[in-house]
């Protein structure tokens, strides 16, 4: 299939997934997958079993890892979906296109999805739904992720990680830095980053059983980060990003990047690779720029 039938095909998998059940969202990440040639499995990882897609670099010395968002938690305000996969897995179709895994210097590129998206019902241990819901940041979320992240670090026989999160992705990329020593920099995209004034702001229920990534600033100060924001953002904002900056010390290696035509899911993964050669992502260690 050439690269102009394989967007179409792809793009006809997203829209399908408006009307679609879980196999069509399933279908959408097979897909973006197999148009990468990339591989995929799943990951038994303390408490859940993780869904993961990696690249065909099977070692390097860093490892990229990008972390899906929150996908379909709810399906009206009120209701929780039964099955949070997302519509669209735009962490993925991030992933499948950085930079860094091509090219001489190329290096592993792994994608994690979060407990219990793509794995139900067949791999779906304790997939209670406060997972997806109140407790999507819970202390256990954070610690599967990271058992994973260690089995494809020896995998890969990589030595460094850079995070990069999409939307609630974000909060855990800044968690899981904080419990690693390993993590060099940290990359999110409209990061659910201050779970406390978000809820505030907006009047949310507050994510019980959560950890608030702001809480933890201070722990990842020495750690290089890039968060991206969109202007047009009406789901997070940059002024959630800006009150967990605020959260940091003086001195800590942050900066923002606003993009002010940008809201919450446009135009990011269209445009990442662009976007990631910005000479920004020079501040992140062992980050490819031109």
């Amino acid at each position: 299939m050439t690269p102009i039938r394989s967007m179409i095909a792809l793009a006809g998998l997203l829209m399908l997934t408006a009307c679609g059940g879980v196999a069509a969202r399933h279908e959408v990440r097979s897909a973006l997958v197999a148009n990468a040639d990339w591989q995929s499995g799943v990951v038994q990882a303390g408490l859940f079993d993780i869904a993961a897609s990696w690249s065909q670099v099977t070692t390097g010395e860093t490892l990229f890892v990008y972390l899906e968002g929150d996908g379909l938690a709810y399906v009206t305000v009120y209701r929780p979906a039964q099955d949070p996969t997302p519509s669209d897995p735009v962490a993925l179709r991030m992933a499948v296109q950085d930079i860094h895994s091509a090219g001489k210097a190329a290096q592993p590129v792994l994608y994690l999805a979060r407990p219990c998206q793509y794995t139900l019902p067949e791999h779906g241990r304790n997939c209670s739904r406060k997972y997806w819901t109140t407790g999507r940041y819970a202390p256990e979320i954070v610690a599967s992720l990271s058992m994973a992240l260690d089995q494809f670090k020896q995998r890969f026989q990589a030595r460094h990680i850079v995070l990069v999160g999409y939307s609630g992705g974000g909060a855990l990329a800044v968690l899981l830095a904080s419990e690693r020593s390993d993590v060099t920099g940290i990359v999110t995209v409209v990061g659910n980053l201050d779970l406390a004034y978000w809820a505030q702001r907006d009047g949310l229920t507050p994510l019980s059983g959560s950890i608030d990534p702001a809480d933890v600033a201070p722990k990842i100060a020495n750690i290089a980060q890039l968060h991206l924001a969109g202007g047009r953002d009406d789901a997070v904002g940059p002024d959630v990003t800006q009150a967990y900056m605020a959260a940091l010390p003086a001195g800590a290696k942050v900066e923002m990047l606003g993009f002010d035509q940008y809201d919450h899911h446009c135009c990011w993964a269209r445009d990442w690779r662009e976007i990631s050669q910005r000479p920004e992502f020079s501040r992140i260690p062992y980050w490819s720029t031109p």
